[in-house]
């Protein structure tokens, strides 16, 4: 719950917020700082997915995704509302959120293949030397 808090209170209040994090209340000289707090979490948020997706998560990833895609949407919102190009909000940050979004939902409702059901089936019905394989009456055979 701690980065949820911490990221509303930014968002609620951030002249009261910016100095519990050890930046000024407004951006000063080039703002500097605050582009590297964006870069630094865009960097956490890229290998959370890459982990995700090389150890073969996927339905993780899926949800991850899910959630990051407030990141894109978060921004367009913020670019409307503080007066910038809409064509920015919307072509760039909309249009990353719809991706991402839609990614996770590809994920999300992804079904395990044929193979991929065989081979995590339970020991009992894919070994032919199981009991179940034995209890099978072949059809020369009387009961």
């Amino acid at each position: 719950m701690g980065p949820r808090f911490i990221g509303l209170s930014y968002l609620l209040a951030p002249q009261a917020t910016a100095p519990d994090f050890g930046i000024p209340t407004w951006p000063q000289h080039d703002g500097a700082a605050f582009l590297a707090v964006k870069g630094v979490r865009d960097i956490a948020t890229g290998l959370v997915v890459l982990a995700l997706l090389l150890t073969g998560h996927r339905r993780a990833l899926g949800w991850a995704m899910a959630a990051i895609a407030f990141v894109p949407a978060g921004d367009m919102v913020i670019v409307l509302t503080s007066g910038g190009p809409a064509g920015t909000a919307y072509g760039v940050h909309g249009f990353t959120a719809l991706a991402v979004a839609v990614t996770a939902g590809l994920l999300l409702r992804e079904r395990p293949s044929a193979t991929t059901r065989t081979a995590t089936a339970s020991p009992a019905t894919s070994n032919p030397n199981s009991r179940a394989a034995e209890r099978q009456v072949r059809p020369h055979e009387v009961a």
